[in-house]
């Protein structure tokens, strides 16, 4: 029997990381940085107390936010532990991918060091996994950009307390924390630049006398940043051309100084970001896009700006800074894919199988005063027009994320015979013969045959297609454009690669497959036209006579 290899991830989980992950990067201040991000695992990761520890210059770390309890916040914000305390605890817990967790059978013996701690009360665990009130978690924050892609040094620690559910973090939990930490990391990071940047500044405005060195502080802190940056004109003929560009910058898009020299950001963006790019405000302006490198392919990045104003003439140029994301929307992607697709097969899932179909449906015409619809759009809720997909790709072993957000007014062929209509058809396919395998050779058996049998049916469709798992040995085929007698053409081709011989578990099984074939019609729910088809798929291997509902 098929098993979940790994939690199913809900993504009103994933949007809610999302949402407190740009929180934490839109924040103005490092103080305010520093707060979202205790926040932001109270509210976003379902933690009830978290605590930042941000190292000092003198290399002890002091609680520098706190959040889920007001009566700690007074008491432990301000509070400093020692490095030597903070290196203890780091090294002696158990490994989680990048977090530290001490449990509570040896974590007594902490009890005496000089680190700030608050604990909230709960009773003693009844269950295994269960959280204790003395169990401890911490989330390290490096900075980024360490030698060979390593972790840098050590920026300071988050440290949680007590799940929400009353239960120690599952695969997904640890994975959701070690990347909001990671997020953080980069996150404070960018703050004291911005900081750093922000007073170099103001020196400029208000020290004439200081401008060398205070345009010397500035060519450091933009050369040798550790994310992208760039100043760019503004106003005039050459309005957004770029005046300079950092090392780190050059370096993410693969192209040298003097050749973006040449360039816009206009120039270098996605075309379908092209909207999001003029969107985004001059001054205070963010942005998630892409830009083109010189291979031809593209870098998801975050685009910050801020304008450099001269006192006398007011803005001058643009300064930009370009945060690498392109790791962020891989994981998110990958997320977002796994909840919406069957981890067996890897073919879309049940309720991805919904929301395409419902894509495709719109609602019943309300009439007008004469009876009939008013106008298309009215008949419908939305203008008649179509919007293309995006296609992602991981990469060897994981499938393409694709998302179908287009409508068009469908209309199915009538009767039985063909009359030369085209519509969505849509083919409910369930195999004959297959519990007998499952029963025989076992489950793994089982899984090797739905395994190729996916497979075959996705090889026998055309590009934009949709083969989906319903679930257990049921799948279902959306393909539009298609007539009543294409529709059967397609049946008894995809019928015949089935039947042809699968190898599971080193032997030769056969299995055979009943399809039913229903229409999408404008009106009908989703649920409505599987339904349908699914009842002709019954009636169809009804109709045939037991020995010739599989083959072999």
């Amino acid at each position: 029997m098929e098993t979940e290899s790994e939690p199913y991830v809900r993504l009103a989980s994933l949007r809610q990381l999302h949402r407190v992950m740009a929180d934490m990067n839109t924040a103005r201040s490092l103080a305010d940085t520093l707060q979202t991000v205790a926040d932001g695992v109270v509210n976003g990761l379902g933690y009830e107390l978290a605590c930042v520890n941000l190292v000092r210059p003198d290399g002890d770390l002091v609680v520098a936010a706190l959040s889920g309890d007001s009566a700690a916040d007074s008491l432990i914000t301000g509070r400093v532990g020692s490095r030597e305390s903070w290196e203890r605890r780091l090294t002696m817990g158990e490994d989680w991918d990048g977090l530290v967790f001490i449990p509570h059978t040896v974590g007594w013996v902490l009890d005496e060091d000089d680190i700030p701690t608050w604990y909230t009360d709960g009773p003693p665990p009844r269950f295994e996994d269960e959280w204790h009130p003395s169990d401890r978690l911490f989330a390290p924050l490096y900075t980024p950009g360490g030698p060979g892609g390593s972790s840098g040094e050590l920026l300071g620690v988050i440290s949680v307390d007590r799940p929400r559910n009353g239960r120690r973090p599952g695969a997904w939990g640890r994975e959701a924390l070690q990347m909001y930490a990671f997020q953080a990391a980069i996150a404070i990071s960018n703050a004291r630049l911005r900081a750093n940047m922000q007073r170099a500044l103001v020196r400029l405005e208000r020290e004439q006398q200081a401008l060398r060195a205070s345009e010397e502080s500035f060519r450091q802190a933009f050369e040798y940043a550790p994310s992208g940056m760039a100043i760019a004109e503004m106003g005039g003929d050459q309005h957004g051309r770029l005046l300079r560009t950092n090392d780190a910058l050059c370096r993410l898009l693969g192209r040298h100084a003097s050749a973006m020299r040449r360039y816009s950001f206009s120039d270098l963006v996605h075309p379908e970001d092209i909207g999001t790019l003029l969107r985004t405000s001059a001054e205070g302006g963010r942005a998630e896009l892409r830009l083109a490198r010189r291979d031809g392919t593209y870098v998801w990045v975050s685009l910050r700006n801020s304008v450099v104003a001269d006192a006398a003439d007011g803005p001058r140029f643009l300064l930009t800074h370009v945060e690498d994301i392109e790791e962020r929307k891989r994981r998110e992607l990958q997320l977002a894919h796994r909840a919406s697709h069957d981890s067996l097969t890897g073919l879309p899932n049940s309720a991805e199988l919904r929301s395409r179909l419902s894509a495709r449906l719109c609602r019943r015409p309300q009439a007008g005063p004469e009876g009939e619809p008013e106008s298309l759009d009215a008949a419908y809720g939305h203008p008649a027009y179509a919007v293309g997909g995006h296609d992602f790709d991981f990469g060897p072993g994981i499938p393409a994320y694709d998302t179908h957000d287009h409508h068009v007014h469908v209309i199915a062929p009538e009767g039985d015979h063909d009359d030369g209509a085209k519509g969505l058809a849509v083919l409910f396919c369930d195999l004959d013969g297959f519990k007998s395998i499952n029963d025989r050779f076992g489950h793994n058996a089982g899984d090797d045959v739905l395994i190729e049998v996916a497979r075959r049916l996705s090889n026998g469709v055309r590009d934009g297609d949709t083969v989906a798992r319903l679930g257990g040995d049921e799948f279902v085929i959306l393909a539009d454009g298609l007539g009543q007698a294409d529709a059967q053409d397609l049946a008894v081709r995809l019928r015949n690669e089935i039947i042809q011989p699968i190898r599971a578990e080193g032997r030769a099984v056969r299995v055979g497959a009943s399809f039913g074939i229903g229409w999408a019609h404008c009106g009908m729910t989703a649920d409505e036209v599987l339904k349908s088809a699914d009842e002709r798929m019954y009636v169809e291997k009804r109709s045939r006579p037991r020995q010739h509902r599989r083959a072999g």
